[in-house]
């Protein structure tokens, strides 16, 4: 009995050593070029060695929308003062609606300074649902039965080789943990 309590021992020991030596592989998110509110193409190239936050929002958004956009106005006031570089994406998960034009007034609502904060559409609907799930590992599902879109309230915060780091809630109150993240980043 005490040799196969031994060996059940050693075999877990050479299985857990076996796992630790393998160090998953860094994500980097896959390249996109998609067209901003003004038109104009952007992407990973114009995010290249940058840190930058991202977040899902439709400009018909009946719910949660609003209050998200508001707060990354507010996150980038903040970001400004405290002197940080950092570019601010937000990608439409209703395309068909918000052609850019829909985009560049629903964000005049709440900035007139768009100069590091690009809200992105010119996908298809079944491509930024693919968009999300593999590169944010978020769920983006518009029901034919709706014209309102489920989908992440998350802001996530995404390193200089286009790593997703992680995810923060979009109130206020995470602003601070998001912060000290972005310095450590950015340090």
């Amino acid at each position: 009995m005490m040799k196969k309590v031994s060996l059940l021992l050693i075999l877990c020991c050479i299985f857990m050593s076996a796992c630790g030596t393998n160090k998953a592989s860094t994500f980097q998110m896959s390249s996109f070029t998609f067209t901003d509110q003004n038109g104009q193409p952007f992407g990973t190239e114009n995010l290249k060695n940058k840190v930058w936050i991202a977040n899902f929002i439709f400009t018909n958004c009946e719910t949660v929308c609003p209050p998200m956009t508001a707060s990354m106005s507010a996150l980038q006031k903040e970001l400004k003062n405290q002197d940080l570089d950092i570019e601010l994406v937000s990608f439409s998960v209703d395309p068909t609606v918000d052609t850019p034009d829909v985009l560049k007034t629903f964000m005049e609502k709440f900035t007139d300074d768009s100069s590091n904060w690009h809200m992105l559409s010119g996908y298809s609907q079944k491509e930024i649902e693919e968009f999300a799930r593999e590169e944010f590992q978020t769920l983006v599902q518009k029901p034919s039965s709706s014209n309102q879109v489920i989908h992440s309230t998350s802001f996530y915060l995404i390193d200089q080789n286009g790593e997703v780091v992680n995810s923060y809630g979009f109130q206020q109150s995470h602003f601070e943990e998001l912060i000290v993240e972005i310095k450590k980043l950015k340090s």
